[in-house]
């Protein structure tokens, strides 16, 4: 292998990068705004459809739990295409569905399907390709799934509009299906053995792996750091358990006031004036994921990362609650707020890397991705409920955003608990 050939692992990158932008896109960012079509569209109650949306988000919780033994039994390209098929067939549904079990099949293939596009894939397909530049490069293709909601969010509302959601369905399903396609083929296909290459741009022709892990090894004797050892049961192990606790709590309080978020804002501000808020929520996490990715060094211990950053989260929680006597603090909550939403998705697989063995990382990061996705599956609905009470009380944004500030404060406790210092990390082949 010439030492001249380009990295490949950039290619790699820029492709996770897009298969992001549709992962989330469709199967994130989608079922919001399919609820309102299909309710206007049959007249179903609402909340018969919300069941759908909380199917969609739980089934997949089965499919990427079990990620890693569908890469190995049927290939990396094979899933991720078959995925994207499930996916576009499942939206298909959502926008023919006559029936409400109709309605609910249609749930299960699109929940099955975008699992294999979204968090616990893009860190699969980036892992072997980057380890030292790998929280710049998650967190590079991770924000994919910001520039999915910007682009897929106002596009639905504007294709269901004019051409109908089973138009919309149709185009937006094979434009998906014929660009993964040809990723899973041209670039997912292709690993750095196969290539000849090594991680984060090193040639085999000149650093061999042995001496590659070596060197990494004298690295980390010198720092005084031990390698991590594989653990014997996960489920009794309190790093595991404390990193998919932090995970659920944090994703459950963001993903629960984001759905409620702009209809909250609406009446302060104004329909429009409330999506650029929205919008700058997105932009704030792209801009905090790119920060942590570039700035972290290396030996930073990635909990204490993960509590500064609900730390901030919290902080533009409570600025919110001024939000109905001084317009700036909407501004400035919802910048804040929006800094963590990227780094509650991509921290956690950075902080399985380094406490976890190799082998271990590689189940972790699907099992927690899975666990934290089944739990804010009923985010939505459950602060629907703390938000209709606290309407009732007449503080609509107080105890809702109280609520969010409190569970952020349990993910901080829950990553500070689980917290591993590098003489503990050494000292206990199979932590219990």
């Amino acid at each position: 292998m010439p030492a001249s050939r380009k990295f490949f692992g950039w290619t790699v990158l820029y492709a996770t990068f897009v298969l992001a932008i549709f992962g989330w896109g469709v199967g994130f960012y989608g079922p919001p705004v399919f609820l309102h079509a299909v309710a206007q569209r049959t007249g179903w109650d609402v909340a018969l459809v919300s069941g759908a949306v909380t199917l969609h988000f739980l089934c997949g919780t089965v499919v990427v739990a079990n990620l890693p033994r569908l890469y190995q039994r049927c290939g990396v390209p094979a899933v991720t295409l078959g995925g994207a098929v499930l996916l576009a067939f499942g939206v298909g549904g959502w926008a023919t569905a006559a029936q409400p079990w109709q309605l609910y099949a249609a749930a299960l293939f699109s929940g099955m399907g975008w699992v294999t596009l979204g968090a616990a894939a893009v860190n699969a397909l980036i892992s072997p390709w980057f380890v030292r530049r790998r929280p710049a490069a998650l967190g590079m293709a991770y924000n994919g799934a910001s520039v999915g909601g910007i682009v897929f969010s106002p596009l639905w509302v504007y294709l269901i509009g004019q051409a109908g959601f089973d138009q919309a369905a149709l185009w937006v399903g094979a434009a998906m299906v014929a660009v993964i396609a040809v990723l899973s083929r041209q670039v997912f296909a292709l690993t750095p053995q196969q290539l000849g290459q090594e991680p984060d741009g090193a040639c085999a022709a000149t650093q061999a792996p042995a001496a590659a892990a070596a060197a990494a090894a004298a690295a980390a004797a010198a720092a005084g750091i031990a390698p991590p050892a594989p653990v014997a049961d996960l489920w009794r192990n309190r790093a595991f358990l404390t990193l998919a606790a932090g995970m659920a709590l944090g994703l459950f309080a963001q993903i629960g006031l984001i759905a409620h978020l702009l209809s909250l804002l609406a009446p302060l501000l104004g329909a429009q004036t409330a999506g650029l808020a929205m919008g700058l929520a997105t932009a704030a996490a792209i801009g905090g994921r790119t920060l942590v990715g570039w700035l972290m060094p290396a030996g930073t211990d990635r909990r204490k990362v993960a509590c500064l950053a609900y730390a901030i989260q919290i902080a533009g929680s409570l600025i919110l609650m001024l939000a109905a006597e001084h317009a700036w603090a909407i501004w400035l909550g919802v910048l804040l707020f929006g800094s963590g939403i990227g780094n509650a998705t991509s921290l956690p697989p950075l902080i399985a890397q380094t406490e976890f063995a190799r082998e271990d990382a590689q189940r972790v990061v699907p099992l927690i991705v899975a666990m934290s996705q089944g739990a804010y599956a009923f985010a939505p609905a459950s602060f629907g409920i703390l938000r209709a009470w606290s309407e009732q009380a007449g503080q609509p944004l107080l105890w809702f955003l109280a609520a969010a500030a409190c569970l952020q404060a349990a993910a901080i406790a829950s990553f500070a608990w689980g917290r591993i210092t590098p003489a503990r990390r050494g000292g206990q082949p199979a932590r219990p």
